[in-house]
């Protein structure tokens, strides 16, 4: 495999010198159980607020509202992930997962309880008009931000394409929140790119995990294999994936493996224990194979790059991933609104936990950019846990690790850390007809 000879290649010294979109499971099938005394007397406190709060308030409130309120913070209150969604909410999700909607394009998280940027996507709004990463929004509009939960937040900022939306923004160096104001557009977040960088190496894209990324994938990689033989290498590019569908990211895997486990998921509930083979039914050849990753690569982007560095299909370059291994069920309601919930969290096929940990790379190349953020960052985010699985049972491979400065995205003068992929890919052959003519 090529991981392998690349930890064999580092053993003898030779080194060559970039919306948070939720995986999600649909059902309604969640355990449903006898209530103990204890709850019932909160329910009973929670009841009687409700009526000092109708019967004494200033002004007549509208007891949905009320209780719709009460249902946001009790969910709002678990981890960054769970949340209540209502109608309109509920089926602007189901838009997210299609990759077209109307807004400015961001991904947002929360830090310290603000509203803070993860990372703006690329030829948006928000990216021509100088968000950055760890951009703090204090007001939308005339809203301020403080209490507001991300499902309000995405709703605020989305909207009909050409109209205008103003977001105040707090940033190191400012002396008080500047405005941005940008137009609208309609966000369509292509989910793969791909290009030729040289004869049979191929580069390859994922931004989202959407509906249609494996059937894209196949085509990408149809158009860039040479029509007589195979690709030399290829290049996987996750960084500043946010994530998607759980489906994708296990038939993107399958693309590349021929057996095995992908992920596995774990809850409280046995029912919520999962578990995602490659069913053999691949489609590419054992090629030399680059995975890149970075601070913006989580969820199903660490599922996919945790499952091809496990099998030592693909060698994974870049930094540190986000760290989101918690897995959203979505609980639709009798009402039209839904629920979505923390269930369980995603192992890797060796055992790793990815959550709060994210995926450690082969080659460290790049730094972390001042002011980004990561699960561990949020608020209420679920811990960590210690390697309890295979990895920790046998010796662990040695990595390398390199540090060659800031990383770079894709629209940059240079991408380091593609050019050294490739590099990494094209010296495999070097190598591989050294030791053949030494032999």
């Amino acid at each position: 495999m090529f991981k392998k000879w690349l930890n064999a290649r580092f053993a003898a010294g030779v080194v060559i010198g970039a919306v948070f979109f939720t995986l999600f499971s649909w059902g309604t099938s969640l355990n449903v159980r006898a209530v103990p005394n204890e709850t019932y007397e909160s329910l009973k406190i929670y009841a009687d607020v409700l009526s000092i709060v109708q019967d004494n308030y200033a002004e007549q409130v509208d007891a949905k509202s009320l209780i719709s309120n009460a249902i946001k913070g009790m969910v709002k209150g678990l981890d960054p992930h769970s949340s209540y969604m209502t109608q309109d909410e509920y089926a602007e999700m189901q838009v997210d997962t299609k990759g077209v909607f109307g807004g400015i394009g961001i991904e947002i998280g929360m830090k310290d309880n603000v509203l803070t940027v993860i990372a703006p996507i690329e030829d948006t709004p928000a990216f021509k008009a100088g968000i950055l990463a760890g951009d703090k929004i204090v007001k939308i509009g005339d809203k301020p931000t403080k209490e507001m939960g991300l499902g309000e937040a995405v709703t605020f900022m989305r909207g009909p394409k050409g109209t205008p939306v103003t977001i105040h923004i707090m940033r190191e160096g400012f002396t008080e929140p500047r405005p941005f104001t940008m137009n609208r557009a309609v966000i369509k977040v292509k989910s793969v790119r791909s290009k030729q960088l040289e004869d049979g190496f191929a580069y390859i894209r994922i931004n989202q995990f959407q509906e249609n990324t494996t059937s894209d994938l196949q085509k990408a990689l149809a158009e860039l294999t040479p029509k007589e033989g195979r690709l030399k290498g290829l290049v996987l590019d996750l960084r500043n994936n946010p994530g998607g569908l759980l489906s994708e990211a296990v038939s993107v895997s399958n693309e590349f493996l021929d057996s095995g486990l992908i992920v596995s998921t774990k809850g409280r509930v046995p029912g919520q224990d999962m578990t995602f083979n490659a069913d053999a039914a691949r489609t590419q050849p054992d090629y030399p194979m680059i995975v890149l990753v970075n601070g913006g690569s989580a969820s199903a982007s660490e599922i996919v790059a945790g499952a091809l560095q496990d099998h030592k299909r693909a060698a994974i370059l870049g930094t540190q991933t986000f760290g989101k291994g918690s897995v959203q069920t979505i609980v639709p309601l009798s009402d039209g609104s839904a629920i979505r919930l923390t269930t369980s969290k995603y192992y890797t096929p060796s055992g790793r936990s990815i959550q709060a940990k994210g995926i450690e790379p082969d080659i460290v190349i790049g730094e972390v950019p001042k002011g980004h953020i990561k699960e561990k960052d949020l608020d209420g985010h679920l811990a960590e846990e210690p390697d309890t699985g295979k990895k920790s049972e046998k010796k662990e491979t040695p990595r390398l690790k390199i540090n060659e400065g800031v990383e770079k995205s894709e629209g940059a003068s240079e991408d380091m850390q593609l050019k050294r992929a490739l590099d990494y890919l094209k010296s495999w052959y070097i190598f591989k007809e050294t030791t053949r003519k030494a032999g």
